[in-house]
């Protein structure tokens, strides 16, 4: 009974003197901060989790999104037996006396066994294919969290008999939110400006806010106050704050797509470096190149979306520092690159006919002709296959009587678009230079 006793006390003073990110971990679903999509009113893991139904799941997202919270929400949830491993330190052995102690409990008690492995991405082959069996039998139910792409860590069988769940880094009111929570745990208030650059800095992870407000606290408390004040929470991140609210936001992210769609590539690194060092959130960066590329550039180099997509996936893959290099040169590749908007007008040319009046009924030679009946039917009548034909092309409509004719797309003589523009030339009743320089 003694031992109890300490071990008791000894439990509480450790939750007294835990982290702040680890006092505020949710202790019901209604808590959960972000993740609207996975654990929001009727959305799919909230239901797995209410009914005790859950089957195996990786959590997928960036660090401080929440899996862990999540899986010891269910831990508190559930009837079933948890346990937590973390893929760091467990081994094989480990597994396989997990597996022993599962088969005891669901014999003895007809409990089942949920583990939760922490990084589920450091277990080697080995140790996964240790773990298929009784994932495959429904002996464990998994609950793998991983900050890697579980399509490129987790072996192949284990992911294919589990449900993936992608956690998004948490928007600034949900950092908001998570800040003002830890505000009231720790019994102080914040300037506003204060919140704002610790929501900023913190780039969607729910733990370094909390983090960082923390040590904010301490220095605050360490002044006598109850307050947290600007200098504070600069004092905390190590860092000093730059003048980048929301109209700044807007405004320079305005003059860095300008930059770059004006062929400038030292105006497109000096704003990016702007945005980088105010602590944008690099993802939103990456999101507006891929968008120029295709808005601003277009086929004029085809390569441009190339380069900004490999930009935006550096951004996931290597994070920043580091992805600042690769930011860095789509800006300038996109910069340097030929400019045409012809896709962004075709677009828009062909929007308007779509939504204009009219039946827009698919002409009979393109209807699907597969399945039975169709050919009574008359669809596939007349349909030429352009692979027969020697140049891989042939003339025939292939829109609605109403639009056949009109031009949507009018290639520019920029880059690689004079290219398309010739090849397009070439298969009509025009002259092939014509409207090409």
């Amino acid at each position: 009974m003694t031992g109890d006793l300490f071990a008791s006390a000894a439990e509480e003073r450790l939750a007294r003197r835990a982290p702040l990110a680890d006092r505020l971990r949710p202790t019901c679903l209604d808590d959960v901060v972000g993740q609207e999509h996975l654990v929001g009113p009727g959305r799919p893991l909230r239901r797995l989790i209410e009914a005790d139904r859950l089957s195996s799941v990786i959590l997928w997202g960036p660090p401080g999104t929440g899996k862990t919270s999540l899986a010891r929400l269910i831990a508190r949830l559930t009837a079933q037996e948890f346990t937590e491993m973390s893929a760091v330190n467990a081994s094989v052995k480990d597994v396989r006396a997990l597996v022993a102690r599962a088969e005891t409990a669901l014999g003895e008690r007809d409990v089942g066994t949920i583990l939760f492995l922490d990084e589920v991405h450091r277990f080697n082959k080995a140790q996964q294919d240790a773990l298929l069996p009784s994932v495959e039998s429904g002996l464990l139910v998994l609950i793998g969290a991983t900050t890697e792409n579980p399509y490129f860590e987790v072996n192949p069988p284990l992911l294919s008999r589990s449900t993936l769940f992608r956690l998004e880094p948490l928007d600034e009111d949900a950092v908001t939110t998570l800040l003002h929570r830890g505000l009231a745990a720790e019994g102080v208030t914040a300037d506003d400006e204060a919140i704002g650059l610790l929501v900023d800095r913190a780039a969607g992870d729910g733990r370094h806010a909390l983090t960082s407000l923390e040590v904010a606290v301490a220095l605050t408390v360490g002044r006598g106050s109850d307050r947290v004040g600007i200098d504070d929470a600069e004092a905390a991140l190590g860092t000093k704050a730059i003048l980048y609210g929301r109209d700044e936001h807007y405004d320079v992210i305005s003059a860095f797509i300008k930059s770059i769609r004006g062929s400038d590539p030292d105006a497109g690194l000096y704003w990016l470096a702007r945005m980088l060092d105010a602590g944008e959130d690099a993802r939103f960066i990456a999101r507006r190149l891929v968008i120029l590329a295709s808005e601003d550039i277009g086929m004029a180099d085809p390569m441009a979306l190339l380069v900004a997509d490999g930009a935006a996936r550096a951004v996931e893959f290597v994070g920043l520092p580091e992805a600042r290099l690769n930011l860095a040169q789509a800006v300038v590749h996109l910069a340097t690159a030929p400019k045409s908007n012809r896709v962004t007008v075709g677009l828009g040319r062909a929007a308007a006919d779509a939504r204009a009046p009219g039946t827009g009924l698919v002409p009979m030679h393109l209807r699907d002709a597969h399945y039975r009946g169709a050919a009574d039917l008359g669809h596939g009548d007349g349909y030429e296959y352009p692979h027969d034909d020697p140049d891989g092309w042939v003339s025939q409509e292939y829109r609605p009587d109403e639009v056949a004719g009109n031009v949507y797309y009018d290639p520019s003589p920029h880059g690689f678009e004079h290219e398309v523009a010739r090849r397009m030339a070439t298969r009509t009743d025009t002259d092939p230079t014509e409207g090409v320089t």
